[in-house]
């Protein structure tokens, strides 16, 4: 068809719809029935009629041209077309002179994203900055429905519905009421703020009013990024009363934010909460924080001793100085070692920085780092501050003491670096690594035995340096019918300087309190490996595979420095290799060691066999067989890891998927005569229709500190119907034949809404008038989720 006066007036109003479209997504509204919004009408992507951006196409049954009046009339069963966005209407009418658009009767404005628009009546002005409709409603993104009985744009910025109503549930025929709406007289979205205003609210249950708000506003959710509240939390305890925290997020520039929670408390003073993050064009920061000030307080809500400040701070960045070089650091401390279980601080223990944090154990670090493709190399001082209870009497599970953080190292600086060249060297990889670090401590690391009292109470711990260079070489070649045999070597030098804990009892010996120590270390060996594979009908396959790996270097050594002696007990210098485990992950590394200070040396075979078997469907399984040989007994390496004796404990590791979304692990370590089981780790995952969760249990005999070990943990998720759950977690410590948490939740679930009603107990320890006591704290906490409306996890306050 020409270009003609009524291409022109299609074309304002099919442009138009973006208009209309934000308005419809604001974000609330009253009053109009949501059941008579009618259905998403099915629209493709894109437009794949030919149009192309500039192409157009009007069809009507009668077409009035007004020469006088300058007005173009289209009547009965319009439908217009232009750059993918479809118009009808029962009559459109265009004003030549005045630029004004009015469509009449059924009208429907649909994008070409499928989100729609429908009102009885539409009128816009020549620049489609001021308009209204009559009986609008609109289906968007997100699945938002709106239906007002007018709607009104007044300029660019100010758009208002009034007599409306808002929900992202789902609406229909058979389900006309929705889980929850807000309706409210006016709603009036405000672009430059983004965000929305009404005014008399009232937020409806299941078409139940449940809150009236004569003010009320949020952010708009088509908005990346918008200052407004987010989903609160009420939960229920002994010890702080009924708590309620309303977090507030504030959105400082488009770069940074802060997240304000105040956390009202019945029991016990207000405790506030905030976390503030900004973006740099280098980085990022986040820090986290919260303070009150109170006095003690236990489980059943006892207040004693003297008012204080109590606070924390959880903070990290990470920058970049440019494409190889990097920066960052962590700062984590807390006043009190019980503010973050008394208070429900959760996501604490997490990783901030090159360096995890353990669990009641903070990290605080600064670190420098520089990768390419041949090297790394980082420089880096950390800090810890523990947490945990020691001194515990078995009989009253009571404690008196925490963690003495003095006695845990400042470490600084840390260098470590490695590089390898380009080239092969004799045919193989060539590594060089470096390593060197700084360890001083204020206060003894070893506590305060009787032998340590007297001039000796609080003297400095164990001080220490250590330079380390290493160079490791591998080959690997594949003989016969698939023999791969891998030829290694490594030789590494140490020098250390350590100031001992010295005691009387250790100075009669004849100790030193200062010591020098250098040692040259190496090993060479060859790994073997012939696996036999064998295709299954099916379309999986089965893999045998005997491992073997052979190795013999220097003498095992320690640094045969004693920084301290009970008695004739002594206790040798080992900083960085205290937790060594002898499992599936190093039966066959050179140095099962993982750190500088002990080292695996002798002569040693490694043997094993693996087998794995898949299905085409997912199924399958896995196992790991193996043990080490050496040539005579070590009394260097520690008992409890099973390497000691010339012939090592069994390692045995397996994984097993009997059905797709149940998977089944164990990792073991038997004794090598009796095969008894010396450590434990096994467990469950399961991720089906109706259940998901994981069973864990571990059992050590003795661990890296010299403790038994033995626990359990549970936790899953039962779906009952499409919207109904049980939650469920479990902690149990079968040492102490204790549960150190249990939880028992109920969670709805639907399209737009998600509330938990969750009862939680933890036998912790505790602050009281007399000490630490191991007590049972019990909570109900009571979480609510509605889509879109300030919640995280529907977009709001992501970057």
């Amino acid at each position: 068809m020409p270009e003609t006066r009524s291409s022109t007036a299609c074309r304002a109003l099919l442009l138009s719809g973006a208009t209309w479209l934000a308005l419809a997504g604001a974000g609330a509204a009253h009053a109009q029935s949501l059941a008579a919004v009618p259905p998403a009408p099915v629209v493709p992507a894109a437009p794949s009629d030919g149009l192309g951006d500039d192409g157009y196409y009007l069809e009507s049954d009668l077409l009035i041209r007004d020469d006088v009046n300058k007005i173009m009339t289209a009547r009965g069963s319009v439908e217009a077309r232009y750059q993918g966005r479809t118009l009808r209407a029962d009559e459109v009418v265009y004003n030549s002179a005045t630029g004004a658009v009015t469509a009449n009767g059924h009208v429907q404005l649909i994008d070409p994203d499928g989100t729609a628009e429908f009102a009885d009546h539409l009128e816009l002005d020549k620049d489609m900055k001021a308009g209204f409709a009559r009986n609008f409603s609109a289906r968007l993104d997100k699945n938002i429905k709106v239906a007002a009985v007018t709607a009104v744009k007044r300029n660019a910025n100010i758009q208002e519905l009034n007599q409306a109503i808002y929900t992202p549930c789902e609406v229909c025929a058979t389900k006309p009421t929705p889980t929850w709406s807000v309706s409210a007289d006016k709603i009036v979205e405000d672009k430059k703020r983004q965000l929305i205003y009404y005014k008399h609210a009232v937020i409806h249950m299941w078409g139940a009013p449940v809150l009236y708000l004569p003010i009320f506003w949020h952010p708009d959710p088509k908005a990346e990024r918008s200052s407004g509240f987010l989903a609160p939390k009420l939960d229920f305890s002994k010890g702080r009363g009924i708590s309620y925290s309303q977090p507030y997020l504030y959105v400082i520039s488009p770069s940074s934010d802060v997240v304000v929670t105040p956390q009202i408390n019945t029991k016990v003073n207000p405790f506030l909460n905030a976390n503030y993050r900004k973006r740099f064009y280098s980085g990022v920061l986040e820090a986290r924080g919260g303070f009150t000030y109170d006095k003690d307080f236990d489980i059943r809500g006892d207040r004693f001793g003297q008012g204080t400040f109590r606070s924390y701070l959880l903070a990290d960045g990470r920058f970049d100085i440019d494409r190889k070089w990097k920066w960052g650091f962590s700062a984590e401390r807390v006043s009190d070692a019980l503010l973050f279980d008394k208070y429900k601080v959760n996501d604490v223990y997490q990783q901030r920085g090159l360096f995890t944090s353990d669990d009641h154990r903070l990290m605080s670090q600064i670190y420098a780092t520089r990768q390419d493709a041949r090297s790394w190399l980082s420089v880096s001082a950390v800090s810890v501050q523990g947490l945990r209870v020691v001194g515990i009497d078995p009989t009253t599970k009571s404690a008196n003491a925490f963690e003495n953080s003095g006695a845990f190292p400042l470490i600084g600086p840390l260098v470590e670096g490695r590089w390898e060249p380009a080239s092969p060297v004799l045919g193989g990889r060539v590594r060089l690594q470096g390593s060197g670090v700084v360890l001083t401590r204020s206060e003894s690391q070893f506590g305060e035995a009787p032998y340590f009292l007297g001039a000796y109470k609080g003297r400095g711990g164990v001080d220490s340096s250590r330079a380390s260079l290493q160079a490791d070489w591998r080959s690997s070649t594949i003989v016969g019918p698939g023999l791969k045999v891998s030829p290694f070597a490594q030789a590494r030098g140490d020098a250390y300087s350590i100031n001992t804990y010295l005691t009387p009892a250790a100075a009669a010996l004849g100790d030193d309190a200062k010591q020098t120590y250098t040692r040259a270390l190496g090993v060479g060996g060859v790994d073997f490996s012939l696996p036999f594979y064998k295709p299954l009908k099916n379309g999986g396959s089965v893999v045998l595979e005997p491992l073997a790996q052979i190795a013999s270097g220097s003498d095992s050594s320690r640094v045969p420095v004693i920084v301290a002696r009970d008695g004739t007990k002594t206790y040798l210098y080992n900083e960085d290799s205290a937790t060594l485990e002898f499992d599936e992950t190093n039966l066959f590394k050179a140095n099962k060691s993982p750190g500088f200070d002990l080292y695996e040396g002798g002569t040693r075979v490694n043997v094993g066999g693996r087998a794995t078997m898949a299905t085409a469907d997912g199924r399958g399984g896995s196992i790991l067989v193996g043990r080490s040989f050496r040539s005579q007994f070590d009394p260097l390496l520690p008992a409890r890891t099973g390497l000691q004796s010339r012939s090592s404990d069994w390692i045995v590791s397996a994984t097993v998927t009997p059905i797709v979304g149940i998977t089944a692990f164990a990792r073991t370590r038997l004794d090598s005569k009796s095969q008894e089981i010396h450590r434990i780790e096994t467990g469950v995952d399961a991720y089906t229709k109706r259940i998901s969760g994981s069973l864990r249990y571990l059992k050590d005999e003795v661990d890296a500190n010299g403790n038994r070990q033995e626990n359990l943990e549970a936790r899953g998720q039962l779906n009952i119907t499409k919207k109904w759950a049980l939650t469920a977690f479990g902690q149990r410590d079968m040492v102490q034949n204790v549960w150190r948490r249990r939880d028992l939740g109920v969670a709805y679930i639907d399209d737009c809404i998600r509330i938990d009603v969750v009862y939680q107990q933890e036998d912790r320890y505790a602050s009281t008038a007399t000490g630490l006591r191991l007590q049972p704290d019990r909570t109900i906490a009571v979480g609510l989720t509605l889509a879109t409306l300030g919640d995280r996890r529907y977009g709001i306050g992501k970057y």
